[in-house]
C-alpha cells in the first residue's frame, strides 16, 4: 500500500522522508527511567539541547504510564504540564502532549503544542472527540479499550485496524500508529514485544507512518539483565533494526545517541 505522509509543524514524517526523532520530556518523577525526569525549571534547557543534539520534535508527559507507577489525579498532570509548557511557549520548539484526559488536552491547548500523543488509541470517546476537535495530528497507539490491550502479533493488527477506523470516524486525516510495544497489560509478555519488533514491517500495511517507541524498555532490559539505565545499547540495536524495516519516527530517552544512529542509518541507505 502507498505510504501516506503526516505534517506535524511543518514537518513530513514518512512517505520518504528522513526518520524523524521525537525525544522525551517527562515531568513525571515516578517515571520508570529516572534520566527521562525534567523537574519545572528545567524543561526549556532539557528540550533546547535535544534540540540541539538532533531531535525533530519533544514528547512532553506529566504521568508515569509503566506497570506499578504511582497514580497520580488529572488535577496533578494538568498542573504539571501547564507548568511545562510554559516554558516552552514562543520558543519555536516541535511539540506533542502526551496524554489521554480531554481536561489535561484542554490544558495544553492554551500552549503552542503541535501534536497529541494517545496511548489510549481514540477508544475513549469524550477523549477522541477532544483531539478531534483540536485539529492536531495525532500519534495513536494500537488500543481496543485500554492501552496496549493487544496482545501479539494479530491482535495489534487487529487493534491497528480498530484505530484506523476510529481516524476515520473522527476526521482525523493527520496520524502516526503506534504499534504499543511494551508492557503495558499484565497479560502481555516479553515474546509479545518481540514478536511484534520482529514483524514490525506489517505495521506498515496501513498505509501510515509507523513509531518505534522501545527506548529502554522491560523486554529489552529482561533479555540483557539489565535496569532503565543500562539499556542503552539494547535499545540502540533494537532501534536500527526497526528503523530498517520501515519506522518513520523513533521516540527516545537518548536523543544524541539516537541521532548518529539515524545519521548512520541515512548513510547506509545511500546508492
Amino acid at each position: 500500500m502507498l505510504q501516506q505522509h503526516c505534517i506535524v509543524d511543518r514537518l513530513r514524517i514518512g512517505a520518504g522522508a528522513p526518520v524523524r526523532l521525537m525525544g522525551i520530556i517527562n515531568c513525571s518523577p515516578e517515571s520508570f527511567y529516572r534520566g527521562s525526569y525534567t523537574p519545572t525549571g528545567r524543561i526549556y534547557d532539557r528540550a533546547l539541547a535535544m534540540q540541539e543534539a538532533g531531535a525533530d520534535m519533544i514528547d512532553l508527559g506529566a504521568r508515569s504510564t509503566a506497570p506499578g507507577s504511582v497514580p497520580i489525579t488529572v488535577a496533578e498532570e494538568a498542573e504539571r504540564v501547564d507548568a511545562a509548557l510554559s516554558e516552552l511557549d514562543g520558543t519555536g520548539i516541535t511539540l506533542s502532549v502526551d496524554t489521554r484526559y480531554p481536561e489535561v488536552l484542554e490544558v495544553c491547548l492554551r500552549h503552542d503544542v503541535h501534536a497529541v500523543n494517545d496511548i489510549s488509541g481514540l477508544a475513549d470517546e469524550r477523549y477522541a472527540r477532544a483531539v478531534a476537535d483540536s485539529g492536531l495530528p495525532v500519534f495513536v497507539m494500537a488500543s481496543f479499550r485500554e492501552p496496549g490491550d493487544a496482545a501479539g502479533l494479530a491482535e495489534t493488527l487487529a487493534a491497528l485496524e480498530a484505530v484506523v477506523t476510529r481516524c476515520a470516524r473522527l476526521e482525523i486525516d493527520e496520524y502516526v500508529l503506534d504499534p504499543a510495544v511494551g508492557r503495558w497489560i499484565p497479560e502481555r509478555t516479553n515474546e509479545d514485544d518481540w514478536e511484534l519488533c520482529r514483524n514490525f514491517e506489517a505495521f506498515l500495511t496501513f498505509g501510515r507512518p509507523v513509531l518505534a517507541a522501545i527506548s529502554r524498555k522491560t523486554f529489552i532490559g529482561d533479555l540483557i539483565g539489565k535496569g532503565p539505565e543500562e539499556r542503552l545499547a539494547g535499545t540502540l540495536a533494537l532501534t536500527m533494526d526497526l528503523v530498517r524495516q520501515g519506522a518513520a519516527v523513533v521516540r527516545s530517552h537518548d536523543v544524541a545517541e539516537t541521532a548518529d544512529l539515524l545519521r548512520v542509518y541515512e548513510k547506509m541507505r545511500q546508492t
